[in-house]
């Protein structure tokens, strides 16, 4: 087990320093919303439509000749980005505006004939994709109602599992681990695609997998400790977890570190997303969603349900 020097539960107070998370958490909350409104965020190409091609040369060509052969294409706008810190691997992104209509299989071939003609060089195109406007603005669409459902769902499991005061408690932390992702892709610039939506899905099920763990061991102290007040309850059940969500979190960040840092380009993106998603999912279990019980009536209910 990582960490055996948590041997004993720890005794940390996390309920009576719940406003000072509570205030960053809402700070947090507003500098994303703020960089979402402002800046926005940096579609992929499974957003904005367009084309992507990654291309990799057999020796080291200049990236000014490469640009320049791209924009001689007049396709529309578009990026190129180095990859594996050399200058043989690029990764291109022309940008198709609405109006622009075009073949797919003919602007693929265009590009290629066009890239083999300017440089002596034998190229390996590892990844092509095309994205349609149309499509791109139904999966724009798709992404977020996956978003809204996987949080109303999660609503409805813990009401029935638990009690509402609960389940509010669990949404407003999903919420809150949702909105500092996105944000972190806003400020970032980090290109947002559907691999990101599907770290914010498998996100949403990591916090919620770790809110509950809390929240059992809170109703089972309900249970056993009756005369025991809310405050010093809620910061019991914390930190009898709190030895088992470190070494969770810790083993899970590991896994993934080395996702991002042997995985390549494709998903350095996806990782960076579940790491952050993590921390602030395992941060928001503990010190969102359990303190903010405290001003939810929960010995009431429980009182009623027995």
């Amino acid at each position: 087990m990582l960490f055996r020097f948590i041997k004993k539960t720890p005794n940390i107070n996390f309920i009576e320093n719940r406003k000072i998370f509570f205030s960053l958490s809402l700070l947090l909350a507003l500098v994303s919303i703020l960089s979402l409104w402002i800046k926005g965020l940096n579609f992929g190409i499974d957003f904005k439509g367009g084309l992507l091609v990654e291309a990799k040369f057999d020796k080291n060509i200049e990236l000014e000749n490469l640009r320049n052969t791209i924009y001689e294409l007049k396709l529309g706008d578009f990026s190129i980005q180095g990859l594996d810190n050399s200058n043989d691997n690029f990764l291109i992104k022309i940008e198709l505006s609405q109006e622009f209509k075009v073949d797919q299989a003919k602007l693929i071939l265009e590009l290629k004939k066009s890239i083999n003609k300017n440089f002596d060089s034998n190229v390996d195109y590892r990844r092509i994709e095309y994205v349609g406007p149309t499509v791109s603005s139904e999966l724009i669409m798709t992404g977020i109602i996956a978003i809204l459902m996987a949080i109303f769902s999660m609503l409805i499991y813990i009401w029935f599992r638990f009690e509402l005061p609960f389940a509010i408690g669990a949404v407003i932390a999903l919420v809150h681990d949702t909105i500092l992702t996105i944000g972190m892709f806003s400020i970032s610039s980090l290109e947002f695609n559907l691999s990101t939506v599907a770290a914010i899905l498998l996100i949403i099920g990591y916090s919620m997998n770790d809110t509950v763990v809390v929240y059992d061991r809170v109703r089972e102290n309900l249970k056993k400790f009756k005369k025991l007040d809310t405050f010093s309850l809620l910061n019991k059940s914390i930190n009898e977890t709190l030895s088992r969500t470190i070494n969770t979190t810790a083993t899970t960040i590991l896994a993934l570190l080395a996702l991002f840092i042997f995985g390549g380009n494709i998903i350095k993106d996806f990782s960076l997303a579940m790491i952050w998603g993590i921390i602030i999912g395992t941060y928001s279990s503990i010190l969102i969603a359990t303190p903010i019980l405290l001003n939810m009536n929960i010995r009431k209910v429980k009182e009623t349900e027995e």
